[in-house]
């Protein structure tokens, strides 16, 4: 076939050879990607004559060429498209080229199937005859209609490869985070316990004691390890200041010393550390009895708030029927200051309702911050506040308070610690040792002093001992161990007394707490109840007046708000007592 059968139409030709550099552009500019750019003749020709073997394949979406199409190398001549923008971002090693461009027509074909323009040239025209008349057929030419399909799905594709990208990064920034992330949501009418195991877990505080404790672990090892050893290097640059010895010239002299301190220091040292660690972990203790007791009076709180919202809700549609009683008695020829001070006593309760929201919303916020949670996430407590009576035997809290409390375990370990350091001050007054090995080059030929020099080494070894001759300064630091474990000591008397006389305060004071709160719920809130129902009577009676209504209904309000406070203060100070004692 001639050449002139083979060109399209000049028209046609550009917009294919637009169609190719949009798509083009579209995958990636080539330089960026590493491709490389063919210049031989007769790679470039491989190419055309494989894409063009074989008349029956049939185009396919760009999309699914993407994972399937083989490399080939990227050809230009004269500005003509040669081969496939597809390979412009898919790299190849060259000894895959010949194997793959062979297969290229028979298997599969890529969006360059439909760009194939002949390159002017006697050479590649006579190759791609040839090729030609072996192949068959020429394969179709492509409408401007498929280009821009073929141009919409390119662009689709990569559009659907820069989302994956952005999923993909945003999975590996989200996977690099090592803190965990606060919970967007909390489940509503939670218990306490709940609100306590989410601080506990996530709180800034108690994490910094946590790694308190593990650095405070890391110091074990390195006070059990021998001091680093050290190495000595002599050079006697200048011959004639040399030194001299029988055997020849000295010309390098080098040695290794390493200082081991007396028996039990080192064991001693590490107590010491170990020490320090059981005291950053009472640290720990204390401040997850102090967030769980912050958790505990917050939600205390926000129980008490939603219990008084509660009442005064159910209190409105009270004075609703009492507003209802004097408007009948009023269109009955009775006074309408009562149906005026009802409506008043609406506007009380509204009121009220304002001040209670903003108190609960104030103790959300508190235990949302508490909780790592943002402040707009509004934790709910649950209905049932779950208060139990206190312990009757205050001895018993006493000795758990012994065993439990942190400070009082902390202080404890604090005077073991300086016991330790007392002992290893007493430790001072023995020697610490050293031992070394030193090595001497000697050289017998050049300017040697000594007839009978014959250029042997020296090798020696070394021992060293301190002498701890100044007693003062070592009695001194003994002096200075005991002060600090007697103080330490006395630091511990002071913390028990002051923690059990914390815990007789707050015994007493729950105790009176209990006892008011069964004196409300036995004789004053029923006794009040049976009074307004009387009252409510003795008015539609016309027996008593609206003040004396109006002052029985607000005596109740009052007692079954009363009432509600008491079990939060109650509550309160059991998680006062619980943070006292110590024990989780």
């Amino acid at each position: 076939m001639d050449r002139q059968s083979r060109t399209p139409a000049t028209k046609q030709a550009r917009r294919m050879l637009l169609a190719a550099l949009i798509a083009a552009s579209v995958s990636g500019c080539a330089t960026q990607r590493g491709v490389q750019v063919a210049s031989d003749t007769q790679k470039t020709n491989a190419i055309a004559a494989a894409e063009t073997a074989s008349p029956s394949s049939q185009p396919t979406a760009i999309a699914d060429q993407s994972a399937k199409v083989p490399v080939q190398m990227a050809g230009y001549n004269n500005g003509v498209v040669v081969a496939s923008p597809v390979a412009f971002t898919m790299p190849q090693d060259d000894d895959e080229l010949g194997s793959d461009s062979k297969q290229a027509g028979s298997s599969r074909r890529s969006f360059g199937d439909f760009l194939q323009l002949d390159p002017p040239g006697e050479s590649e025209e006579s190759g791609a005859g040839s090729e030609e008349k072996e192949g068959g057929e020429m394969p179709p030419e492509i409408s401007d209609g498929e280009v821009d399909d073929m141009d919409v799905d390119d662009k689709e594709e990569d559009e659907q490869n820069d989302e994956s990208e952005t999923e993909n990064d945003n999975k590996s920034a989200a996977s690099d985070s090592q803190l965990p992330a606060p919970d967007s949501s909390l489940p509503l009418g939670q218990p306490v316990e709940f609100f306590v195991s989410e601080a506990l877990s996530r709180h800034p505080k108690i994490l910094a004691a946590r790694q308190r404790v593990a650095a405070a672990s890391n110091v074990i090892p390195q006070t059990k390890a021998l001091p680093d050893p050290t190495f000595n290097n002599t050079f006697w640059p200048l011959h004639d200041n040399a030194l001299q010895t029988a055997g020849g010239r000295v010309g390098n002299q080098m040695s290794v010393n390493q200082m081991v301190p007396f028996p039990d220091k080192l064991k001693t040292k590490a107590v010491i550390a170990s020490r320090e660690v059981q005291i950053a972990q009472t640290e720990v203790d204390a401040i997850a009895r102090e967030i769980t007791e912050s958790v505990r009076l917050a939600y205390y709180e926000v129980w008490f708030a939603t219990r008084a919202i509660t009442i005064i809700e159910e209190t409105k549609d009270l004075v609703a029927d009492l507003t209802d009683v004097a408007e009948a008695r009023y269109r009955s020829g009775g006074s309408q200051q009562d149906v005026l001070r009802a409506q008043l006593e609406t506007d009380r309760l509204d009121e009220q309702l304002i001040t209670l929201r903003r108190q609960k919303q104030v103790a959300q916020a508190d235990l949302a911050t508490l909780l790592q949670q943002p402040v707009n996430l509004l934790p709910e407590a649950s209905s049932e506040l779950g208060v139990n009576d206190t312990p009757q035997q205050i001895e018993s809290l006493l000795a758990l308070a012994e065993q439990c409390n942190p400070k009082l375990r902390g202080l404890a370990w604090e005077i073991q610690r300086d016991r330790d350091k007392e002992r290893l001050a007493c430790l001072q007054q023995y020697p610490d040792f050293s031992v070394g090995l030193n090595w001497g080059l000697i050289s017998d030929g050049h300017d040697v002093i000594s007839p009978v020099a014959n250029g042997n080494d020296n090798l020696s070894i070394s021992f060293g001992t301190t002498l701890p001759i100044w007693r003062e300064k070592i009695n001194a630091g003994i002096r200075e161990a005991a002060h600090r474990r007697s103080s330490t000591t006395r630091r511990l008397e002071a913390e028990r007394d002051e923690l059990y006389g914390k815990i007789r305060r707050l015994i007493v004071q729950a105790d009176a707490l209990v006892e008011q709160r069964d004196i409300y719920e036995g004789r004053i809130i029923p006794r009040t109840e049976d009074t307004l129902k009387l009252s409510i009577a003795d008015y539609r009676g016309k027996r008593t007046d609206f003040f004396t209504l109006i002052e029985t209904y607000r005596e109740l309000l009052m007692f079954e708000t009363q009432l509600a406070r008491i079990d939060a203060t109650l509550a309160a100070t059991i998680a006062q007592i619980d943070r006292t004692v110590g024990c989780p």
